[in-house]
Formats: C-alpha cells, sequence, structure tokens
C-alpha cells in the first residue's frame, strides 16, 4: 500500500510572512521589530505567540484575532502565499497513488482559505476544525484516522520539532523534517530532531524520491 503523506501548514506549505506582518501592523510597531522577536521565541523554544506578549504583556492572542477580523484586517491567503514547490510536490505525490492530507495548528478560518486555493490535497483541515491541537497525542490519533493508513505507512511533514517531529514520532508515524522558516532552520541541526527524523529535507520536491528509493 502506498503511503499516506501529511503535510503541516505554517512553513512547510505557507509562508508566515503575511502572518507576522499582518500582527506587527495591528500592533503598531516595525515588522523588523516582530521578526526579532519571533526569531528570539524560536532559539528560546517558546511558542511563537510569546513574541507578540512581549510587545503587549497578558494579551489574549484569540481576542486581539477576533478583533482583527471584525474590522477586516484578519487572516488572508492567496497563491503568493504558498512556496513555490507545493503545487508541484503534492501534485507528484498524488501521481504516485500516495494520499495526501494537509493539516496544521491553524483557525478554521485558515483552513477554509487554504480549501479555497484548490491543492492537489485529499483533505484540507486544521486543528481549529477538529478542535484539538499539536503536540497532542489526539491531534495524531485523528491524523491517522483520516489518513486510513498504518502509523507505519503515514508520514508528516513538518518543520517545527516539538509540534511536528517528536509527536508524530512519539505516535508512531514516519517523519520529515523540512528546514525551512525559523524552526526548521534552527533546529535542523539539533541531535534529538536529527534523531528522530527518517529523513531531513530543504525542498517539498525531495520528497517523492526520498519514498521510492
Amino acid at each position: 500500500m502506498n503511503e499516506t503523506i501529511v503535510f503541516d501548514i505554517g512553513e512547510t506549505l505557507t509562508k508566515d510572512d503575511r502572518h507576522w506582518s499582518g500582527w506587527a501592523d495591528w500592533l503598531g510597531v516595525p515588522r523588523h521589530t516582530l521578526s526579532a522577536l519571533v526569531g528570539a521565541a524560536v532559539v528560546q523554544g517558546r511558542d511563537s505567540a510569546d513574541a507578540l506578549r512581549l510587545l503587549r504583556p497578558g494579551m489574549d492572542v484569540h481576542e486581539a484575532n477576533g478583533a482583527r477580523d471584525a474590522v477586516g484586517r484578519g487572516e488572508y491567503l492567496d497563491e503568493s502565499d504558498l512556496y513555490p514547490d507545493v503545487r508541484p510536490a503534492l501534485g507528484k505525490l498524488r501521481q504516485r497513488g500516495h494520499r495526501v492530507l494537509v493539516v496544521g495548528n491553524q483557525t478554521a478560518r485558515a483552513a477554509e482559505l487554504l480549501r479555497g486555493l484548490d491543492l492537489p490535497a485529499d483533505l484540507v483541515t486544521s486543528s481549529g476544525v477538529w478542535g484539538v491541537a499539536k503536540p497532542s497525542p489526539e491531534f495524531f490519533a485523528r491524523v491517522l484516522q483520516e489518513a486510513g493508513t498504518a502509523p507505519r505507512d503515514t508520514v508528516y511533514v513538518g518543520d517545527h520539532p516539538v509540534n511536528d517531529v517528536f509527536p508524530a514520532k512519539a505516535a508512531g508515524l514516519r517523519v520529515a523534517h523540512l528546514r525551512r522558516g525559523p524552526w526548521g532552520h534552527w533546529w535542523a541541526d539539533d541531535p534529538s530532531v536529527i534523531e528522530a527524523a527518517d529523513w531531513r529535507i530543504d525542498s517539498l520536491t525531495q520528497l517523492e524520491r526520498l519514498l521510492h528509493e
């Protein structure tokens, strides 16, 4: 049986540039300031939302996100937010007979926007839709339920060690760690990531070749 390939979203399929630029503009700070704070959160192994709370201590990020939506400054995705290797890689995997799923720690709105891009995937959803988020074991149990394949026949592709690599491996899935975005680059050579990942890739187009070697 061909494997099911499951893709994370942020900094795996989509660039986070628009996301962080939107937050910087909303908070009224220079974009490079927020980028630097996100970088600090990355190297400390903290949640990226901590960068926002450094600027606005005690801020309820969910509530602030709702306020942005209410005035038309909320989440948005279009074709320009996709990395250029996304469509070729996902399309080739499906041609090979793989089932392709897209699911990450995003809101229900982000999943809706991503579905609107008509990616070559069998399922596009998010933690916001499911009501359960990474790195919880329940998230990966749901991944396997949707995949319909055994853990060893299911591959999770992502950039984040704590949200993607370690919990997917703990659930018995095979893992491809993507050197992309701040987390992917900073943690790429960490010994624990090297040990856990079945593959370490710099582009999604590498995956199809590696699976069939």
